[in-house]
């Protein structure tokens, strides 16, 4: 089987490829026969009820510094391709909603990995929260108050964004931090959105574990360690990676939660996992799978392409 595969991506051009899992995808689905066509977001467009892109198609190559080679600019109906993978990074706006709309003209006719209409209803911090007994203690609100009524709680305690990405704007704050009311005041400079408060798990200094699924089902993990005086463990904000196993509790975790990322199409999910404690499902652009083979030689690109042959096979 052959599958003409479009990317939906930011900038090829200056990905950092060693770490990069989309690129992982496009290596492994060109080491299969298939082709490859690249577009960025701000070039997809909705025509007359048809999804359309502007884009070129690539070879790739794990070179640094030479790792892509273009085609010529063109604009196709993505009702054409038999795949499209939805890769571009958060932040998950109001752009990144419209995308998603605009890819469910397609679905699943071309099948979009991931599933867009459950993209957009499965934010990465609400979608854990339908799993009760799998957070820590958990508030997702704009109101000051509670926010302060949650730290008189529980004490030390993480505020982040509720659609950030990639550890940005996440910052421990302690029980008697008089910084508070300075961070609340920039986030409401940022934006109307609602903000997290989870209380602090102090396991977070041994690492963040990122688990891999494949439809539901755990591939492998890495364990995200926090450099030197830091919380955030994200690869792109200074965490480093080192080789983990997964906990009899990691399975119970990803048991709990297969069913529905099955149901939804979720095929390639990423789960962060503190201690004990489930903090984030990741559908849109997980990572991970670079260091995951790095460290183990399980290449989570080619079990995910595994499962998209199996139900192109089918269509």
């Amino acid at each position: 089987m052959t599958l003409k595969v479009a990317v939906q991506m930011d900038p090829l051009e200056s990905i950092n490829i060693a770490g990069d899992t989309t690129f992982l995808m496009m290596l492994s689905a060109q080491a299969r026969g298939h082709s490859l066509w690249v577009y960025t977001p701000d070039r997809l467009s909705l025509e007359s009820g048809r999804a359309m892109a502007r884009g070129r198609a690539v070879k790739v190559q794990d070179v640094k510094g030479d790792h892509a080679s273009f085609g010529d600019w063109e604009r196709v109906d993505l009702a054409e391709m038999d795949v499209v993978l939805l890769r571009q990074d958060p932040p998950f706006d109001m752009a990144y909603i419209t995308a998603t709309h605009i890819l469910d003209a397609v679905h699943p006719k071309t099948l979009v990995v991931n599933n867009p209409t459950e993209v957009r209803n499965a934010p990465e911090k609400l979608f854990v929260t339908g799993f009760p007994g799998v957070q820590p203690p958990t508030l997702i609100t704009s109101d000051i108050e509670a926010i302060y009524d949650f730290r008189a709680e529980h004490g030390d305690m993480v505020l982040k964004p509720l659609y950030g990405g990639g550890g940005s704007g996440v910052a421990r704050l302690l029980a008697d931090d008089p910084n508070l009311d300075a961070l609340l005041e920039l986030h409401a400079l940022i934006g109307r959105e609602q903000l997290i408060a989870q209380k602090f798990i102090p396991a977070v200094t041994k690492g963040d574990k990122r688990i891999l699924l494949v439809d539901g089902e755990p591939v492998g993990a890495i364990n995200r360690v926090p450099g030197a005086g830091q919380i955030r463990s994200n690869l792109r904000v200074g965490g480093r990676a080192e080789a983990v196993a997964l906990t009899a509790r990691d399975h119970e975790l990803c048991e709990i939660i297969a069913p529905e990322l099955k149901a939804r199409g979720l095929l390639f999910v990423g789960i962060d996992v503190i201690g004990d404690y489930l903090t984030e499902i990741n559908v849109t652009s997980p990572t991970g799978a670079r260091q995951l083979l790095q460290f183990t030689g399980i290449n989570a690109a080619d079990l995910m392409w595994d499962k998209v042959e199996s139900i192109r096979a089918g269509a």
